[in-house]
Formats: C-alpha cells, sequence, structure tokens
C-alpha cells in the first residue's frame, strides 16, 4: 500500500501546489483527474520520491518514504510530464542505460527491453536516435522505461499526450491489466483516459482533493443538472458566459448544446442523463473541497 497522508507542498511565495491531501492507494488503477494547474504533478512528485512534501506524510507498506526512500524506489516506475531523453541515444541504448542504472541484469533488460518496444509499436525505430523521434514515439519510450523492471507501483503523469487514439486505447488497456497485482496511479486531464479502466476516480482542484470515489458516484453528483437546449448561433456566446457547456454540434438550424445547470434553463431544455465528463464538470466548477474523502480504501 501507498499512503499519502495530509500530504502538503509549499512553493516560494507561499504558493500551496498540495494542500492537505490524503490518499490511501492499495493494488488497483486509481484515475487522478484535474484541470491544469489542479496540483496532480506536484502530487505526483511528492509520491515518487522526487521531491519531499513540506508537511505530511508518505508510507510505503508502513515504512517512511520521505525518511527512506529507497525501499520504495526499488519498486517504482515513474512516467513523469516532463520526459527528457538523451537525443544522440537509439531507443534500445537509451532503455539499456536505465536498466543498468535500476540495477537489471543486462541478458534480463535486452529481452524485457524487446518486449516493451514490441508492445508500444517501437520495434522497428528502437536502433533510430532519439532525437529523431515524434513527440508521440517519444512519450512511448516513456512509457516503456516506466515498466523497464516490472513496477509493484506505477505512477505515471499525463501519459497519453501525445499518442494517437489507437496508441491510447492500447496504453489504457496496458495499464488495466497492470493493475490487477499492483498499484496504479494514473494523473491526466483527460476523462476518457479514466473513464474505461478505472474503478476509483479522485478528483483535485486547487491543490486540494475535491472528491474521491466510483464512476457512479461522480455521475450521482450531476443527475439532474445536464440539459441539452438549441440556440442560434449568435446565442451561444452568452449562454457559455453564464453556464458551463461540456459540448455542442452545429446544425443547420443552429447550434445543439449541452448544458450544465442545476436548473432548466429555458423552456425547451430537454434533461439528459450525464456521463463522466459532465459529472467532472460539475464537480470542478461547483463542488467545494470535501473533508475525509481522501480515506476510502
Amino acid at each position: 500500500m501507498l499512503e499519502l497522508l495530509n500530504v502538503a507542498k509549499v512553493y516560494r511565495g507561499g504558493v500551496r501546489g498540495v494542500d492537505g491531501v490524503t490518499l490511501r492507494l492499495g493494488t488497483g488503477l486509481i484515475g487522478l483527474l484535474g484541470p491544469n494547474g489542479a496540483g496532480k504533478s506536484s502530487l505526483m512528485r511528492v509520491a515518487a520520491t522526487v521531491t519531499k512534501p513540506t508537511s505530511g506524510q508518505v508510507l510505503f507498506d508502513g515504512a517512511d518514504v520521505v525518511a527512506g526512500p529507497d525501499r520504495l524506489r526499488r519498486n517504482l516506475g515513474y512516467l513523469p510530464q516532463d520526459f527528457g531523453v538523451y537525443p544522440h541515444l537509439s531507443a534500445r541504448e537509451f532503455l539499456a542505460y536505465l536498466a543498468a542504472v535500476k540495477g537489471m541484469p543486462a541478458r534480463t533488460a535486452r529481452t524485457r527491453i524487446g518486449e516493451l518496444l514490441d508492445l508500444l509499436g517501437l520495434a522497428g525505430a528502437g536502433k533510430r536516435p532519439l532525437g529523431k523521434y515524434s513527440g508521440g514515439m517519444l512519450r512511448r519510450v516513456g512509457i516503456a522505461q516506466a515498466l523497464l523492471s516490472d513496477p509493484r507501483v506505477l505512477i505515471v503523469d499525463e501519459p497519453t499526450a501525445g499518442l494517437d487514439p489507437e496508441q491510447r486505447v492500447v496504453f489504457r488497456n496496458l495499464l488495466a491489466d497492470l493493475a490487477g497485482d499492483r498499484v496504479v496511479l494514473l494523473s491526466t486531464h483527460i476523462v476518457s483516459d479514466v473513464e474505461s479502466v478505472a474503478a476509483d476516480i479522485a478528483i483535485m482542484a486547487g491543490g486540494r482533493l475535491v472528491l474521491r470515489g466510483s464512476p457512479e458516484d461522480l455521475l450521482a453528483r450531476a443527475r439532474g443538472r445536464v440539459w441539452e437546449v438549441s440556440v442560434a448561433p449568435g446565442e451561444l456566446p452568452s449562454l457559455r458566459d453564464r453556464y458551463p457547456v461540456s459540448k455542442m454540434v452545429r446544425t443547420a438550424a443552429g447550434v445543439q448544446a449541452r448544458v450544465l445547470a442545476p436548473a432548466s434553463l429555458a423552456a425547451d431544455a430537454v434533461p439528459v442523463l450525464p456521463d463522466l465528463e459532465d459529472a467532472y464538470l460539475t464537480i470542478v466548477r461547483g463542488a467545494s473541497p470535501c473533508e475525509g474523502t481522501g480515506a476510502r480504501q
């Protein structure tokens, strides 16, 4: 189990990147959702031992990670949001170097690297210098390095950035498979990255934990608050000023908008069942942080 207990991270000028977050993570996948600037990456860096919390505790199987990070690091795979590489090395050379740093035997590393390059569609480009890779290809190399040592704890921050839709599906399915026997913490602002693989979702906003629960728990927060309405194109700016609009489709007759509002906003507004994106927007824009939501196991 990985536990973050009342963790805070304060930067220069008193800016609180993380403000008293508690998360207890057992085997399985938890999706950490939040807008850019919500504090997700700061929390992930604390969980991955990249930075120390200003206050609070991080425990791995009951041991204090801040005082002794090596035990977690030996069992950790981490993909940060900003992942750097050596541009003159090939993917195979780069992964072999990281495997050596992790203390993996050379023969085991070669086998594992081959498996991961095949899995992530990079086998044909394994000898190409990383400086010639596209952004999506580099992201896949980052995913490969996080999985090198078959870690017990996998922390991935915005892992699908730069991936095409097919690659995103492959990676989401891979995370779901891996979560069967390890801790997987997936941070993203893309709702579709978690809705098909996470039975446990936490939402952050303003450095704090707003809500943690199942997709059904989140959907319940938005029930009765989602409406479809048709407006003329010229009315759309005014509508968006007054209410969050989660989706809109332009038609010959005007604009069909999906609007989040606590009550019917027009006589012709039709109530519809929320999807997870509606629920996420409703919670982030309307809810205040809930005490104790991080204690769910």
